[in-house]
């Protein structure tokens, strides 16, 4: 007798937490009536981000899968981001950071660099980031070249100049572009070694087009690839610099 009744007991006890959350999972209270989004949003609105992500959440505040809902709204152009947090009966908080460009990379305007090095895909929507450097590379190499345009740039700045492209090439060949226009093959080796180049380069290059009736917008290219020196073109001038003294240009015409 005292068995039958404690299995009628368990029963009734466990078909009544069956009901419960049965009508948890189905009372229409629960289902997620509002989305807040915070936090960066200089690239999506709120509004754009609630109506292309919410279709994508299934579920009730409850049963909602957390890491499902954050990669949904991390899928959205420039969220790097994104942290998804309920809030009791039927809302969701979202908190996003958003990725900060600081150089374009590859050939077209998709993909941008962001200041972790990370290449994300914005589409057309990049266009608007003319004003930053361009990097190029082998996949997956794009912190590499990253971090040696922020050990070169402060370098050129005694040209009053920046980079405005770097270039690793497969072979490990490096190449700058300043916005004057010159093009300035760095050669390999260690960042160490570059900047050496380039310190030789930007201490001497001003007297070297002097001597030639130039200004710094006249070069062309510039070679660091020499052993004590470089190679330097001007419109309608070609030198080579050692360590002292350059020779005599010769005139290519």
């Amino acid at each position: 007798m005292n068995l039958t009744t404690s299995l009628l007991v368990t029963g009734f006890v466990l078909a009544c937490l069956a009901a419960g959350v049965w009508w948890v999972l189905r009372n229409p209270a629960f289902s997620i009536g509002q989305i807040t989004v915070g936090g960066d949003t200089t690239h999506n609105s709120a509004a754009s981000l609630r109506a292309s992500v919410a279709p994508k959440l299934t579920g009730n505040f409850f049963t909602l899968d957390l890491s499902a809902a954050q990669a949904a709204f991390q899928s959205a152009p420039w969220v790097r981001k994104a942290m998804v947090q309920r809030e009791f009966p039927n809302q969701l908080y979202i908190t996003l950071q958003e990725h900060v460009p600081v150089a374009h990379w590859g050939e077209g305007d998709s993909e941008l660099v962001n200041q972790h090095g990370e290449v994300f895909e914005v589409g057309d929507s990049g266009a608007d980031e003319g004003r930053i450097p361009r990097l190029q590379g082998p996949e997956g190499q794009a912190p590499v070249v990253l971090d040696m345009l922020r050990q070169l740039e402060p370098l050129v700045a005694p040209l009053d100049a920046h980079i405005s492209a770097l270039t690793l090439q497969a072979r490990g060949n490096w190449v700058a572009t300043l916005n004057r226009g010159a093009v300035i093959d760095l050669g390999h080796g260690t960042p160490q070694e570059l900047a050496g180049r380039v310190n030789q380069f930007v201490g001497t290059v001003k007297e070297v087009t002097a001597r030639h009736q130039r200004t710094l917008d006249s070069v062309e290219s510039a070679d660091l690839r020499h052993a004590g020196g470089y190679a330097l073109r001007m419109r309608g001038v070609t030198t080579v610099r050692g360590d002292a003294v350059p020779t005599a240009p010769t005139v290519r015409r």
